[in-house]
């Protein structure tokens, strides 16, 4: 990831936590709708698992400037993920929702640009959570 794709994704989720709710609420009508078959990896009461999923992507965001400092906890995510029945297939799903949450949250904000730095960022953060996932797997 370049500086310029980290200041993108910075400054663009500062636009969208004022509207976590919403912007979660999408995430999730979105990934139910692509992939009915995860709905039943969550609680029946989202409103924790929509909060902690903002919490994370802040987290994430917040720490891209020094993605070794968040690495760990990255990977510990993905590990957990074990606990949860996801699968690497997920993660696609998962992309496809929150890149269309961010558009519709952002707006005419979500350039061609944004959009690249958000699969970028996703990309890197998923594959390595992918990559503990299976390393814990093989353990």
């Amino acid at each position: 990831m370049t500086p310029e794709q980290i200041s993108m994704v910075q400054d663009s989720f500062k636009k969208v936590a004022p509207i976590a709710g919403p912007a979660a609420d999408i995430f999730y009508d979105k990934l139910f709708e692509i992939a009915p078959q995860v709905r039943s990896l969550f609680p029946d009461d989202m409103s924790d698992q929509k909060k902690k999923l903002m919490q994370m992507i802040g987290v994430a965001v917040n720490g891209l400037t020094n993605l070794d400092a968040i690495l760990p906890a990255v990977q510990d995510l993905g590990r957990r993920h074990n606990d949860y029945d996801v699968t690497p297939e997920h993660y696609d799903y998962v992309g496809e929702a929150l890149i269309f949450a961010l558009g519709k949250g952002l707006g005419d904000d979500f350039t061609d640009e944004v959009k690249a730095a958000w699969v970028e960022t996703y990309t890197t953060l998923a594959s390595v959570m992918i990559a503990a996932q299976k390393d814990a797997v093989a353990a």
